[in-house]
């Protein structure tokens, strides 16, 4: 009996050959038209287990190609087809054929469930969960209630910048919101907190236990980009940013991804008064808040600020002094008055609570400590009118004062009179800035301090005070900290934020030159010699910069381009900075080191000297004391390999002889050659180059040296145990004691932990903390020195007479 689908079948076929001509076709046609019948007999069996229909229309909408030139056709290929298909053959066939293809459908369907049994990890569909769990813990490590209720003001700011509008939404009440998330995060465990580790206030309470309490006020100084910085500016370009934090906190964070260059042009100082520049208007954050932590979850101060609030501390004998790390030291003064109020806030405590105060100070604090003690005896007189006479004063004997340091008029230059003459000290200011006149006594310098401060507590101090890194960072932009990240990060970092824009910020902080390398050879070493190199080196760190022989180029050679010592280096890193930097330079700041009394004595009186120990003498306080703490056991960067480019134009390049300035010899611009050719080599560190089996090792182009981490042992300790150790630059004979932390952390801590010894970390270590509140308590009598590296030996190689 036949289907209904062969009887359909027949009539196709039937009506196919009541199409076909009358006469006999030719032999290739009919074989031809057998191989196309042959054909879609296979597809419809083949498929008549799935859908007969279908099938059948498959095999009438089946066309052989044409050609629209029938001579040029190919021939069919009709050698595997013959006249008479043989129907048991093509049965056997269709079997095999149909086997084949059954064997690949279960082969297929065993690899779909061998597929559907991985495991999560191999499917990678771990990495969504893995990545909200992973947000979760970030959110309750970082955000805090308060940040809550600023998420309001932070999507508003986002959403204006974007110029997105939403429909007005209702207000949410998010007060229960607030209460569960501190619920939620009080059931953390503590060790699971980037923020906290579980040794909060432990150490005040030790110290607390022992019946040790309060004794002397305290003044806590913090040291470079400690400090956050608040926009007060009320231009409209800023009027969004006014009272948020610019530095530091998660607002700094926004502002730098989602609005970069307002950010970078509020940050940036002018170049030429070394002041804010027009509409900008950044000042410092005030408070114990100011520099407790740098944004959520990185504390600073906070772990110090804890323990002594177990002993009794509080805002009335504990003192934060924040302070604009940006400003040179005298711009500090001027603009903000900075040392005026910090000495009268030391004075204010010994008048009120009859102790002399306890100073801690950290890194670049140290520095701002000593500029302090230099101004002890000094009092500040500010007029509106610079250019009226000096106001006049006389000795006991009638004879004029002699140590007088006077702001010429505006539009002048600093000039400190019968002493050493100084050109400018930041080029001129505005008609309206109040000028600084110090007036400072003819009695032993540093006599009035010594009535009113008891110790001085250095940590991680910089004494020299000098980084390697400022040195890399005013030529490339560049540290140890960027070259070494891992390429991804390294490619992201200089398309956010290039080494060019880096250098430029970096070039507009005169604080921050405050770092640059002082002493010169005699401290940091030759060319063939350096007093802190390993045993057995190949290479001497006393070449502060070198450059490997075989990647110099022709054009090198010609400029006779060679390895360089710290006094070579800053010369030659100086001729790539901007004019006005150099100015700036040279007004605030000295490098050298001074040997002679009588010259040291008359230095007390230049202020471009006060933050270079080396050239200065500490206070007449021969009661005073001084704790230099600071760790050592981490790697840090000590001199450098360079290489070098092509020339690029740049911004911050350094002028040429030709350049134009106006006829007070200010506002030096370089004309643009023609064809606006580039002017600036490209200089960077070499950080192709790696090898660890050398001494000292090189790592990304930085050979790797002893400290904390940032700062270089030599700096860290050389005043410490031998500079100050002599009357030249101790008259006084303050009694130093030198604490060295070894550099032990916990790897599964963040932080470190307890032991660690890094340069910032070391203000939460237990070590640390416990001489700040002995100290702090008047137990100091407990402290011993203690030394863990060979800095002793290193300094006495150093060449101070």
């Amino acid at each position: 009996m036949l289907s209904a689908d062969d009887g359909r079948r027949d009539e196709i076929d039937g009506a196919q050959k009541s199409k076909q001509p009358d006469d006999h076709p030719s032999d290739a046609s009919t074989k031809h038209h057998q191989r196309n019948t042959k054909t879609r007999q296979q597809t419809c069996t083949t498929c008549d287990c799935i859908h007969p229909v279908r099938c059948e229309l498959m095999t009438l909408v089946h066309r052989s190609k044409t050609w629209t030139d029938p001579d040029t056709a190919p021939t069919p290929d009709t050698s595997d087809l013959s006249h008479d298909s043989d129907p048991a053959q093509t049965k056997v066939s269709l079997a095999s054929s149909k086997k084949k293809l059954q064997k690949e459908v279960d082969k297929l369907k065993r690899k779909d469930e061998a597929f559907s049994r991985r495991s999560i990890f191999a499917t990678r569909r771990f990495l969504f969960p893995l990545g909200v769990m992973l947000g979760v813990m970030i959110a309750f490590a970082f955000v805090q209630p308060s940040d809550i209720q600023d998420m309001h003001a932070q999507l508003t700011l986002l959403m204006d910048h974007y110029d997105i509008n939403l429909p007005q939404l209702p207000d949410f009440d998010f007060s229960r919101l607030e209460v569960e998330w501190n619920r939620i995060r009080s059931n953390i465990p503590e060790v699971w907190k980037f923020n906290t580790d579980g040794r909060e206030f432990q150490v005040g309470e030790n110290m607390a236990a022992r019946g040790l309490i309060a004794k002397y006020p305290v003044v806590l100084i913090p040291g470079v980009i400690s400090t956050g910085l608040e926009s007060w500016s009320t231009s409209p370009d800023y009027r969004p940013f006014f009272r948020e934090k610019m530095w530091g906190g998660i607002n700094m964070l926004s502002q730098v991804t989602f609005n970069r260059e307002k950010w970078i042009s509020a940050m940036m100082l002018d170049p030429v008064t070394g002041l804010d520049p027009p509409d900008a208007k950044i000042r410092a954050a005030e408070g114990i808040d100011a520099a407790s932590s740098f944004i959520q979850g990185y504390w600073i101060w906070s772990k110090i600020v804890e323990n002594l609030a177990v002993v009794n501390y509080d805002t009335n004998n504990l003192y934060l002094a924040p302070y604009d790390w940006r400003l040179s030291y005298y711009n500090l003064e001027e603009r903000d008055g900075y040392f005026s109020k910090l000495k009268s806030t030391i004075e204010g405590f010994k008048r009120r609570q009859g102790k002399k105060t306890v100073i801690a100070a950290h890194s670049m604090g140290a520095t701002v400590t000593l500029v302090t003690c230099f101004l002890s005896d000094c009092h500040y007189l500010r007029r509106l009118n610079p250019s009226l006479p000096v106001p006049s004063s006389t000795s006991s004997n009638g004879s004029s004062p002699q140590n007088t340091v006077e702001a010429a008029p505006t539009g002048s230059r600093l000039v400190i009179f019968d002493l050493i003459p100084l050109k400018f000290i930041q080029t001129s200011r505005p008609e309206s800035h109040r000028s600084v006149h110090l007036h400072c006594r003819n009695s032993p310098r540093g006599g009035k301090l010594a009535r009113f401060v008891q110790w001085l507590l250095l940590v991680s101090l910089t004494c020299q005070p000098s980084q390697s890194k400022a040195m890399s960072a005013f030529l490339s932009g560049e540290m140890k900290d960027t070259v070494q990240m891992n390429p991804a990060g390294a490619y992201v970092l200089e398309r956010f934020f290039s080494r060019a824009e880096r250098r430029k910020l970096f070039l507009s902080w005169a604080g921050s030159a405050s770092m640059w390398i002082k002493g010169g050879d005699a401290v940091w070493g030759n060319a063939t010699w350096a007093p802190d190199d390993p045993e057995g080196s190949s290479h001497s760190h006393g070449q502060l910069i070198a450059f490997r022989e075989t990647f110099l180029s022709e054009e090198d050679r010609q400029e006779d381009l060679r390895n360089m010592t710290s006094e070579q280096g800053g010369t030659w890193v100086l001729k790539h900075t901007p004019t006005t930097f150099q100015q700036m330079m040279y007004t605030n700041y000295s490098f050298g080191i001074e040997r002679d009394e009588d010259k040291l004595a008359r230095n007390d009186l230049d202020h471009r000297k006060w933050t270079n120990p080396l050239e200065v003498r500490l206070p007449n306080a021969p009661s005073m004391k001084f704790y230099c703490v600071y760790g050592h056991g981490k790697e840090t960067e000590r001199s450098y390999w360079y290489a070098r480019g092509e020339y690029e134009q740049d911004e911050t390049s350094a002028d040429s002889p030709n350049a134009v300035c106006s006829s007070d010899g200010k506002n030096c611009t370089t004309p643009r050659p023609g064809l606006d050719l580039p002017l600036l080599r490209k200089n960077w560190i070499d950080w192709e180059y790696t090898d660890e089996s050398v001494a000292p090792k090189v790592i990304n182009g930085v050979k790797i040296g002893e400290g904390d981490g940032t700062v270089s042992l030599i700096s860290l300790g050389a005043m410490c145990v031998e500079g100050w150790k002599r009357r030249r630059w101790n008259p006084a004979g303050i009694n130093v004691t030198t604490i060295e932390l070894p550099h032990q952390p916990v790897p599964a801590l963040l932080r470190g932990g307890a032991n660690t010894s890094e340069h910032v970390d070391v203000l939460g270590s237990t070590a640390l903390n416990e001489i700040i509140v002995k100290v702090a308590t008047g137990a100091s009598g407990e402290i011993e020195e203690n030394f863990v590296s060979n800095i002793r030996e290193y300094s006495r190689k150093m060449q101070w007479d």
